[in-house]
């Protein structure tokens, strides 16, 4: 006799995927119906599994995802704990608003920690990069700069059953960040090549750990993110004070480029959007139009 259970998969461990149910962790495998559909469960993925008797159990179904991003990849993906670095690696506007983007066409939502910022010794320089973050706190990103303080409010934010996972540029502090959330989790940190100015990858698999109502990924550090697949005509619709501006342009499907009545140019133009943004704006169009990632970011 069998019954059924339904979980997430929280850890890949050769061959075997443990899922977290009402019970307890319970380590299955997959049925071989899923190489057949060309189907394979991923970490975040709520899944049906079965046991018999003898207590063997397999997983038998996934259940309809919301997303599936990063490689590897986490399921179910609710919300990211974006992870920026004041130095080493250095601070880029460009390659926030690269990871703001990605996540806003994943329908994820973001919070910004700046990490690194008592390394840097130039307290103008550490000025100017709050200054920019400001914007992204106006336009509806929480930023944080102490992680005293992102560690004992991040449990409390993590919601029933939500996934969030930790992003950002290799090197920034992911891991040892998530250390100091999860004291038990005991991942490995990297040192920097000072050489390429970023981490060395040191996360090499997925793993769910249990923090507040739900569960905190860590993830590969993403040392370049692929926009390519994004359609151009819904580029704009990803920047999220776009978005919001849009609804008073002259044309609807306004693409803000040199469309007469456009909201978006008005605010640029009163500086109620800043000029980087915009910027990189184009140049993602421009990056999607020619469908290649640019040399700077490989």
């Amino acid at each position: 006799m069998t019954r059924q259970a339904e979980g997430t998969v929280v850890g890949l461990i050769a061959g075997f995927y443990d899922v977290q149910t009402n019970e307890g962790v319970i380590r299955t495998r997959a049925r071989g119906v899923f190489r057949q559909k060309k189907q394979k469960p991923t970490v975040g993925d709520h899944v049906e599994i079965q046991i018999d008797d003898q207590g063997t159990s397999y997983l038998v179904k996934i259940l309809p995802r919301l997303n599936r991003i990063g490689r590897p990849a986490v399921a179910n993906v609710s919300h990211v704990l974006l992870v920026i670095s004041a130095v080493q690696p250095d601070f880029s506007v460009q390659l926030l608003d690269r990871f703001l983007t990605f996540f806003s066409w994943q329908k994820v939502a973001v919070t910004i920690y700046l990490s690194k910022s008592d390394l840097l010794e130039n307290s103008s320089k550490l000025a100017q990069i709050k200054q920019d973050l400001s914007y992204y706190e106006k336009i509806g990103y929480p930023v944080f700069y102490d992680a005293k303080e992102l560690v004992e409010k991040v449990p409390s934010m993590i919601k029933e059953n939500q996934i969030w996972t930790l992003a950002g540029q290799s090197g920034a502090g992911k891991s040892t960040l998530l250390n100091q959330i999860k004291t038990d989790a005991n991942q490995a940190t990297g040192k920097i090549s000072m050489v390429l100015n970023r981490g060395k990858h040191t996360t090499r698999q997925v793993q769910l750990f249990k923090v507040g109502e739900g569960f905190l990924a860590d993830t590969p550090g993403f040392s370049s993110i692929d926009l390519t697949p994004i359609k151009i005509n819904e580029l704009c619709n990803y920047f999220i004070e776009f978005r919001r501006a849009s609804s008073n342009c002259k044309f609807r499907g306004c693409q803000h480029l040199k469309e007469p009545g456009c909201e978006v140019k008005k605010e640029l133009a009163d500086q109620k959007i800043i000029q980087s943004r915009y910027d990189d704006y184009l140049a993602m169009r421009t990056e999607i139009t020619e469908g290649r990632i640019p040399e700077y970011l490989k």
